[in-house]
């Protein structure tokens, strides 16, 4: 197993090496100024710009600025933002709180209810309990995040005033009353994200789930005398988290990429957030930044999900 996981933690060097440079390469080459805002401004003449470009080493080719980056981030210097000059790494900093408070907690959840629940409706296939539970995933499933916070802002913020429409970045958690207030503020924006993650694991765990209840192993099981609900656990639910286990897994870097559609929507300021902001000012470095720590979180929780599927199958060998 140790062999294993050290191969390849090795082989991800090269993958991410790839990875970023590519990024880089599609940013450089994509148009677009970070420098766009000032060429509007009369009052700063082409000379300050020019000198502002070079102090951000942007009027250098692109290879030569990749290879700058590059060493800079293996020393743990993740650069500067173009807009707001600040330390990128401040920024994420700030931004991974709400991210999590928000994104984080909507998947938390959805693992909790969706793995449950497409249990049960595959146990009772047919029964109004997976009618109920498959339709509802449909429509989790089939309506853009968008539409359904938009809903719910109307219903519940602006109809019943019930919660507040706007998510406050600055709210500060010191006493009861101010944790409620963050509850209240967090339920919308879970809400909709629990509702879109939830259809999707449930329906794998049930296909899942459907897939297994069928073959011989759990009728050899049923055959020992063994309880149902045994046979169901320990055997067919074991075997059925094997491929639910990847899309978890997978899904996991997704909550630091952000919800962007969601949180643009509350104005959760998070990763996503700062991710479409970056992107419309070509903010390179703040753009790299986050794409490579979400590529770098893929390839990790994809290794994660590897090893994991040892633990729930022991026919699974690392050799």
């Amino acid at each position: 197993m140790s062999q294993y996981i050290l191969r390849r933690l090795l082989l991800s060097i090269p993958t991410l090496f790839v990875i970023s440079f590519i990024i880089f390469a599609v940013l450089a080459l994509a148009p677009g100024d970070p420098l766009a805002q000032f060429a509007l401004n009369p009052a700063i003449p082409e000379s300050t710009r020019q000198l502002i470009r070079h102090q951000l080493g942007i009027d250098q080719p692109w290879y030569f600025r990749y290879v700058k980056w590059f060493i800079a981030m293996l020393q743990g210097n993740w650069g500067f933002s173009f807009q707001t000059k600040a330390p990128v790494i401040d920024l994420i900093r700030q931004r991974i709180p709400q991210t999590l408070q928000v994104v984080g907690v909507a998947y938390v959840i959805a693992v909790f209810l969706a793995i449950p629940i497409g249990i049960i409706s595959a146990v009772r296939q047919y029964s109004i309990f997976d009618q109920v539970a498959t339709f509802f995933s449909f429509i989790g499933f089939s309506v853009p995040s968008f539409f359904t916070g938009l809903i719910l802002m109307l219903v519940f913020a602006i109809n019943m005033h019930w919660f507040p429409i706007v998510y406050s970045s600055t709210l500060e958690v010191n006493n009861w009353n101010s944790f409620v207030q963050l509850l209240r503020q967090m339920t919308l924006p879970v809400a909709v994200l629990v509702v879109q993650q939830t259809a999707a694991l449930t329906r794998f765990m049930r296909s899942s789930m459907l897939d297994n209840l069928p073959l011989e192993y759990v009728r050899t099981a049923r055959a020992k005398g063994l309880a149902e609900r045994v046979v169901i656990v320990r055997h067919v639910v074991t075997n059925s988290l094997i491929p639910v286990v990847t899309l978890i897994a997978l899904g996991i870097p997704t909550i630091f990429a952000g919800a962007i559609i969601t949180e643009n929507l509350f104005r959760v300021n998070g990763l996503g957030q700062l991710l479409i902001t970056a992107i419309q000012n070509s903010d390179t470095p703040v753009v790299m930044a986050l794409t490579f720590i979400f590529a770098a979180l893929t390839v990790f929780f994809n290794l994660v999900a590897d090893v994991l599927y040892g633990v729930l199958d022991p026919r699974v060998r690392y050799n």
